[in-house]
């Protein structure tokens, strides 16, 4: 099972389950909001049922939203049109073959999707360039290194669904992140065992 089937066939759903920790989102919204300006273009990979992007639609200029599932997008699209958000722009892709010049968005969203990528370097380095001076990359990431209690447990069943949970520790991801040129301005993690998230600014 590849992972655009697995995605569409849970996208329903997925798109009517409560979010796992309320408090943790809506801060995470708040962090991210004080980065955003009324000019800005972003993209936002992963973006699911499209309902971050929605929520920060009001703060920016234009929204580019993707994801591997065309189920996912079909119902992140009834959304924007049920609010009448126009300056959101959802697209089936994925972030390995999305393409925009380099140095032209100001922000990125990752949002609990690097855990997910066989190329977490590559992507990292892709949004790199894809950002402007001093824009930002902002993620929230499950750091498995960091609880391998959890992902025995939960490994073999993402196998069996055709998920590729990556295994890499919190430090580990900060040095992807600076490795790539990113200067980490805000990190915080709910608490153990949770993703930790990050605001990472493009540096030179």
């Amino acid at each position: 099972m590849d992972r655009a089937f697995f995605w569409d066939k849970i996208a329903e759903r997925y798109s009517k389950q409560p979010i796992a920790n309320e408090a943790a989102y809506q801060k995470k919204i708040e962090i991210t909001r004080a980065y955003l300006r009324p000019d800005m273009e972003i993209l936002e990979f992963g973006c699911g049922t499209g309902s971050t992007a929605i929520a920060h639609s009001p703060y920016v200029k234009h929204i580019q939203a993707i994801d591997i599932s065309s189920e996912m997008i079909e119902i992140a699209q009834g959304k924007a049109d049920a609010k009448n958000v126009k300056n959101v722009t959802f697209k089936r892709a994925a972030i390995d073959q999305f393409r925009v010049p380099d140095q032209t968005l100001d922000a990125v969203l990752g949002l609990s999707i690097l855990h997910l990528l066989d190329n977490k370097e590559e992507v990292i380095a892709k949004v790199y360039k894809m950002l402007k001076p001093d824009g930002v990359f902002v993620t929230s990431t499950i750091c498995l290194g960091d609880t391998m209690k959890y992902f025995k447990l939960i490994a073999p069943i993402g196998k069996f669904f055709g998920l590729t949970l990556k295994v890499f520790t919190m430090k580990e991801l900060e040095d992807s992140m600076t490795g790539a040129g990113f200067e980490i301005n805000h990190q915080w993690q709910p608490c153990k065992g949770e993703a930790v998230f990050i605001v990472a600014k493009k540096t030179g």
